[in-house]
């Protein structure tokens, strides 16, 4: 496997499509003092993170008076191997306003892309889902790698892009039907994770996000593009030289 080169933009962005969970810090709405929870996250197409809140959590009490928020994403989570320290590990801190979603169609189907245990709650009246809008992201990645983004750094473009972006659960299902074998040589040749029965649970331009149920968790893997693709039909080639690579490696 070659490790690809670090940069800020895509370390950032590859700890944000591959977290399952993360830090949210919400403004209290009696005292305005700090109040951080855990919560569970997925993607939007174009990166910006996808909450699905109950009405009875304290921090949604909190982004109701005040939309103001921030999310930590880090490497820790289920198959994290890391060394003692934790602060050792990557991470990226986001700020911003939380949105509450009229519709969130495409926001439901991808946040029960990744998380599907949450199906049955899901349509509670008392749960929503939300988008934040990123304003800024703060990266530190070790020793010399502290960064600070902007918005345009951390999400994805995506004009032009309809068409693939559009196309995604006919992706997804034609690659999990069919092309099980080559998600699996993807997950572990090009992102060293272990084997098992990898699934495809999202797909944007920038690459695929892929899935393996173990008994520790769900692991998610990021698997970059060369570069980003906006229409369908560059796709297949792109994916047979990904797995030609993996063979290869």
């Amino acid at each position: 496997m070659t490790k690809p080169a670090f940069t800020p933009v895509s370390a950032s962005r590859r700890l944000m499509r591959e977290a399952r969970s993360a830090a949210l810090a919400t403004l209290d709405a009696g005292t305005g003092m700090p109040f951080a929870t855990l919560v569970t996250v997925a993607g939007a197409a174009d990166g910006a993170p996808l909450l699905l809140l109950s009405d009875l959590a304290a921090h949604t009490r909190n982004l109701k008076a005040d939309p103001r928020a921030s999310l930590l994403f880090d490497e820790r989570g289920p198959g994290a191997i890391l060394p003692g320290d934790p602060l050792t590990g990557a991470r990226v801190t986001l700020t911003g306003r939380m949105e509450r979603l009229a519709e969130p169609g495409e926001a439901r189907r991808r946040f029960l892309a990744r998380h599907p245990e949450a199906e049955g709650y899901a349509g509670f009246r008392d749960f929503a889902f939300y988008r934040m809008a990123v304003e800024t992201g703060h990266l530190v990645a070790g020793f010399g790698r502290i960064v600070d983004l902007k918005a345009a750094d951390l999400l994805l473009d995506l004009a032009e892009a309809g068409e693939i972006v559009g196309a995604e659960t006919e992706i997804l299902e034609h690659l999990n039907a069919d092309h099980a074998d080559a998600l699996a040589l993807y997950a572990t040749r090009l992102a060293g994770a272990p084997d098992g029965a990898w699934r495809a649970i999202g797909s944007d331009p920038e690459g695929l996000d892929l899935a393996l149920d173990t008994p520790a968790g769900t692991l998610v893997r990021r698997i970059a593009y060369p570069e980003p693709i906006r229409h369908t039909g560059p796709l297949r080639a792109v994916l047979k030289k990904l797995a030609d690579t993996a063979r290869s490696g």
